[in-house]
């Protein structure tokens, strides 16, 4: 725990598109300014007169194109360059506006000529987001003539055939990777040659499994092979993680256990690599229907889900903080009730926005033990998340769906139950519920299990990528190994003493794309069945546990998405892999104490239903009052963030704050604190070695006269913990705290 730090540490961001505001004043060491319009130059001034680190920020799928598609920049129009549907209307927006764009060569390089104003600004690096190619696209004139030039053949229909539709979305993610890659390798080389600078380069980008839930093509994992970016901001938020899925029958939303797994896959994203990644966490979203108590209530739970993350210490505190903290942002939108954050949330993000520049990624530990456990996921969970006209029109013949109760909630959309509960098989497999992946995720992460989604590339690319995993769970019922050597590198695996579950019934149609299983020689119905003989197991081989060299290889041949719906498969699952690493799946919890912090989630829906109770010294990082409590009961549905005192060396430190502290200093006579913060009713508790008797306070406000003004202090003091609580109004600009002894 460590809150007094340097910017250029780069813990802590927020993206923004509007100027510098006293509300949005938070201190955090550096902000992404948004957008390449005229005015973006004199923002970044600001913001680095007040000491912020300045990124710039800019999409690279959507945005202000205008002066492209119309021909105003190159004299040719672009509009059949926007991404288009099968009827052939615009996909993400509209023709005279921002719809979604095929990034051709032409596109890229009009980006790179608009981006260098941001390195001419001097800004220390830049981020393009949301590189998204939409699964209904696929049909305008530039994905025609890019296909024709990737494939060396004429473009096929995507709805015409699985091959057809695969191969068009293979090619949807991998044109941002070519975008990416020209426009970070031009603007480096832009940077480095005209102002002897190092630019930095990253992509704000969904997980992989929002991506797949959401039928978006993004590069993701492939992404990894450009060697000019320097890492990712991971987009995760309240709008992905509530997105329902289906356990034991319930359609609902779950947003931390989704979350948990957003998170987890991003931080594998870069496990291994070196590259930085930074977790988003924003305290609204996009929807404005909302009221702020569900705002704040689906907010802890993603917060709590990038959290339980170890490895990931650097975090976008929120996007957009002017749509949250201006006197204009009042929710739920448009109704009589809507109303500015309430200042009770307001405080609560101000603690949670310091402390989240105080983590480690080193010091860790989960308090229930489980082995590492993984479940593959590919970037080719994207490529096949519709069926084509050809599948649908044979949908009579599979089987249907059990029953699913729809559970209602505020995040209703209509439309979406249809496919849910209709009972129609195929409607379901691609459905937003994702229910392959999840069938296979959430009975281990109901039964405490901190399961990860493990990229499935990766370990072609990182020789001792598995190494760390006691069990992983596979499938190729929602995506397939690009390669065979990723068969190879698993079958080694196995052999090298891991223990490997496949789960899948071989009904996938998507079996049947021309790829290496089934091409020249080859002739296997799937890739598993390639696997089988590596593992020198009959391909015909029925469920059962194989003892292959110094592993296992576990068969379940059913649909992984059934057991989000049959609740005995789903327990029967759980149990064997319970019974594979010794651990059963019944606590209700995941825990982690991470340096000086216990970070714990009780989850509803598990076999147990107790409480989780921590005993100790603490103080409470959620309660805005970082209260000193002795034990914590944590409930089923319930959440945690506790500093353990005791673990916190020093007679002086700060335990929790609001504003960012830049100077704490103490000696015989008192103590003083500088620090700066955004507007707010501020919180401090500080471990001190006396009682202090006088405690006064000074702002000196950023937008003022330059004149320092006496603000009122409260404070207490708590004997047990030796620490004391001030309370105070804080105002943008310099605060001076000093207590005397």
């Amino acid at each position: 725990m460590s809150y007094i730090r340097k910017r250029e540490e780069e813990l802590t961001c927020y993206q923004e598109a509007a100027p510098l505001r006293p509300e949005t004043d938070f201190g955090n060491d550096f902000v992404c300014v948004y957008g390449i319009d005229p005015g973006m130059p004199e923002r970044v001034k600001k913001f680095r007169e007040r000491g912020y680190v300045v990124h710039l920020m800019n999409g690279i799928a959507w945005g202000g194109f205008q002066d492209y598609m119309s021909g105003q920049w190159d004299g040719r129009e672009h509009y059949d360059e926007m991404q288009r549907s099968r009827d052939g209307s615009v996909t993400g927006g509209d023709i005279h506006s921002t719809g979604y764009m095929v990034p051709t060569i032409s596109f890229t390089d009009y980006l790179i000529e608009k981006l260098k104003v941001a390195v001419d600004a001097g800004v220390e690096a830049i981020h393009v987001e949301e590189p998204e190619f939409l699964n209904a696209g696929g049909y305008s004139e530039a994905f025609k003539r890019e296909y024709k030039l990737f494939y060396h053949e004429d473009w096929i229909p995507p709805h015409e055939s699985v091959d057809a539709h695969y191969r068009a979305a293979r090619l949807k993610a991998w044109l941002y990777r070519r975008a990416i890659e020209r426009v970070s390798q031009s603007l480096r080389e832009y940077a480095l040659v005209k102002y002897g600078r190092v630019l930095r380069f990253y992509v704000p980008t969904h997980s992989l499994l929002n991506y797949s839930q959401w039928k978006v093509m993004s590069p993701e994992g492939t992404m990894t092979d450009i060697p000019s970016l320097d890492g990712y901001k991971a987009q995760v938020w309240m709008g992905t993680s509530r997105e329902a899925n289906v356990f034991h029958g319930v359609y609902k939303e779950r947003t931390f256990e989704t979350a948990f797994l957003e998170y987890g896959v991003m931080q594998e994203l870069v496990r291994g690599t070196g590259r930085t990644m930074w977790f988003d966490n924003d305290p609204i979203e996009d929807r404005p229907d909302y009221t702020w108590d569900n705002y704040r209530y689906n907010y802890i739970q993603t917060l709590m889900g990038s959290l339980l993350q170890p490895k990931i210490n650097r975090f976008q505190i929120c996007p957009w903080p002017h749509r949250i903290f201006s006197g204009e942002a009042k929710y739920p939108k448009d109704q009589p009730d809507a109303a500015p954050i309430p200042e009770s949330y307001r405080t609560f993000l101000m603690n949670v926005f310091q402390m989240l520049g105080t983590f480690g990624t080193e010091d860790y530990e989960y308090l229930h033990k489980v082995p590492d456990i993984g479940i593959f996921l590919s970037d080719t969970a994207m490529f096949q998340r519709n069926f084509p006209d050809d599948v649908l029109a044979k949908k009579d013949s599979y089987a249907r769906v059990g029953k699913i109760e729809l559970l209602a909630s505020e995040n209703y959309i209509p439309g979406r139950e249809k496919e849910i509960a209709s009972g129609d098989r195929l409607s379901f497999l691609e459905s937003v519920a994702f229910p392959l992946f999840y069938g296979l995720a959430l009975p281990l992460l109901k039964g405490g299990y901190p399961v990860r989604p493990v990229q499935l590339e990766n370990i072609t690319r990182y020789p001792s990528y598995l190494d760390d995993y006691k069990l992983l769970v596979l499938s190729y019922e929602f995506m397939k190994p690009q390669s065979a050597d990723i068969n190879v590198a698993l079958a080694n695996y196995v052999r090298d003493g891991g223990i490997l579950v496949y789960v899948g019934d071989g009904a996938d149609p998507f079996h049947n794309i021309r790829a290496w299983w089934n091409t020249g020689k080859k002739s296997d119905p799937s890739p598993l069945e390639h696997l089988l003989r590596l593992l020198g197991i009959s391909e015909n081989a029925p469920d059962g546990e194989y003892k292959c060299g110094d592993g296992k290889f576990v068969l379940l041949r059913r649909c992984p998405a059934d057991l989000c719906v049959n609740t005995v498969e789903a327990n029967r699952y759980a149990a064997a892999v319970g019974e594979l690493i010794g651990v059963a799946p019944d606590t209700n919890y995941i825990s982690l104490r991470r340096g000086e912090y216990i970070i714990s989630a009780v989850m509803d829906e598990c076999e147990s239903k107790a409480p989780l109770i921590h005993r100790g010294l603490f103080a409470d990082m959620l309660d805005n009052d970082f209260t000193v409590c002795t034990q914590k009961t944590v409930s089923p549905g319930e959440y945690a963030v506790l500093a353990e005192l005791e673990r916190i060396p020093g007679d002086t430190a700060v335990i929790g704050t609001s504003v960012r502290i830049n100077e704490l200093s103490v000696n015989e006579n008192g103590f003083s604190v500088i620090g700066c913060g955004a507007d707010c009713d501020a919180r401090m508790r500080l471990r001190l070695p006396t009682e202090p008797k006088l405690v006064t306070c000074e702002i000196t406000e950023a937008e003022g006269d330059g004149v320092a003004k006496s603000v009122n202090i409260d404070f207490v003091w708590d004997d047990l913990s030796g620490t004391v609580l001030l309370k105070f109004r804080n105002r943008a600009g310099t605060t001076r705290i000093f207590g005397s002894f």
